[in-house]
């Protein structure tokens, strides 16, 4: 072989093995990424019975029960609901009728939060949320942002 097709083939090895590299690493990427998902998607859609993912939307007015560390409330996007459990702290910013955004699993037909995500601040909800209220027709800005 001439030192020029040693190079080449060369190149296109280092070429092949980065490839394989990048494939690699968006695979793994892909099977850690959690999508957001409303109540209304999650109800047309069946889920992995032990999938992690996230939900968003509002928590419903006179749904949040807390039992010391335990805590009870639902999820809706005013079209549908979902009943959602979580042990631990919550955020201080976190109350009824404000947006917020939940991890974890489902487990006997209620979502088991690891992790809940509040607004932060009056003004904000998640876009995915706004999206879904504006398509079901019950959008309504408080504020003039």
């Amino acid at each position: 072989m001439k030192p020029k097709h040693q190079r080449l083939a060369l190149l296109g090895l280092g070429a092949l093995g980065l490839a394989g590299a990048a494939a690699l690493v968006l695979t793994a990427f892909e099977d850690n990424l959690v999508f957001f998902q409303t109540p209304t998607e999650l109800a047309t859609k069946s889920v992995a019975p032990n999938q992690r993912l996230r939900i968003g939307g509002l928590v419903q007015e006179g749904s949040l029960v807390k039992q010391g560390s335990d805590v009870r409330f639902v999820v809706t996007d005013l079209s549908h609901s979902i009943p959602v459990t979580y042990r631990g702290l919550l955020p201080d910013l976190f109350r009824e009728g404000q947006g917020v955004v939940a991890e974890g699993r489902f487990q006997d037909g209620t979502f088991a939060a690891s992790e809940v995500l509040a607004k932060h601040d009056e003004n904000y909800m998640p876009p995915e949320v706004v999206e879904a209220l504006k398509k079901s027709g019950e959008w309504q800005r408080t504020t003039g942002k």
